[in-house]
């Protein structure tokens, strides 16, 4: 599975003073997002934790078209675009209905505790 689909209801404490989803929160989206694509496979972030894999964002290209309003039923669309030993993409489309609001890509590496770049572990590029 390459892709996975969630619904999120948007919380009151997510909107900024103009009552829209404030950019931020996006990255939370795309969080949510990427660790329910995971755990779709089978994987656990904790387990990769645990086991000192630690996944970290090194890039965001974030395009926001139109806002998500409180109380508004997104669906957050998380692709993995590409993965290789190195890192690992994911495309997102955040919708309301057949509007797209936000489209974006991040790129993941992958530190150990101290922070030195590693390869993504041969297990994660074949649940993909």
């Amino acid at each position: 599975m390459r892709q996975h689909t969630i619904e999120h209801r948007v919380r009151y404490d997510e909107c900024d003073p103009m009552g829209f989803v404030h950019h931020s929160i996006y990255l939370q989206y795309f969080e949510m997002g990427r660790t329910e694509l995971l755990r779709a496979v089978g994987g656990r972030y904790r387990e990769m934790e645990e086991a000192g894999q630690l996944v970290v964002v090194v890039r965001v290209d974030c395009r926001y078209r139109m806002p998500a309003k409180y109380d508004d039923l997104v669906q957050i669309h998380t692709e993995i675009k590409t993965i290789s030993e190195a890192k690992i993409v994911h495309h997102y489309r955040v919708t309301r209905g057949e509007e797209t609001l936000v489209t974006a890509d991040v790129t993941m590496g992958m530190i150990d505790r101290e922070g030195n770049l590693q390869r993504i572990p041969e297990g994660l590029i074949k649940l993909f």
